[in-house]
């Protein structure tokens, strides 16, 4: 039986939102910047927005496995919001929400998937806690690389 996360990460950067948003939104360039992020391939391409379009994502964090999924990029509202489906190792959907106020960009991810690995479901009972640690600390990276990349001050992430 599929195990259900859900998540909140909450970033504050200072630095401008549409820099911020597009960091985010060129996700094939996260392998450079996020660590943890071992791979992006883009499978599909979608529209001139990159509405439908598909990439194949390969994580690697402090735990012993590497988890791939795709996402499919299903609604896009510049410099205010993204969502995409996943599937694969995970199901589920992912949605970034971005606003800036005074000079900070304030970000928020939604992330609710199931995972579809059978060890992964088996042994939920368990390990569910290190997995939403896990989560935890690849989210901080992400934070922090974002702060790097962009030569911006990480005022917050949680």
């Amino acid at each position: 039986m599929a195990t259900e996360y859900a998540f909140v990460t909450k970033w504050q950067i200072k630095a401008p939102l549409p820099d911020v948003w597009e960091a985010i939104y060129h996700s094939l360039d996260w392998p450079h910047w996020w660590k943890g992020v071992e791979k992006v391939v883009e499978l599909e391409k979608g529209n001139e927005d990159g509405i439908g379009s598909v990439r194949e994502y390969t994580w690697k964090s402090i735990l012993p496995y590497q988890l791939a999924f795709n996402m499919r990029l299903t609604e896009l509202e510049k410099h205010k919001r993204m969502k995409g489906l996943a599937f694969g190792e995970l199901e589920g959907e992912g949605e970034w929400f971005f606003e800036e106020k005074d000079g900070i960009t304030y970000i928020r991810y939604h992330w609710t998937v199931f995972t579809n690995k059978t060890w992964m479901n088996t042994l939920a009972f368990i390990l569910k806690p290190a997995f939403n640690y896990n989560h935890d600390v690849v989210m901080s990276w992400g934070a922090k690389g974002l702060a790097k990349k962009l030569d911006a001050e990480l005022v917050s992430y949680r």
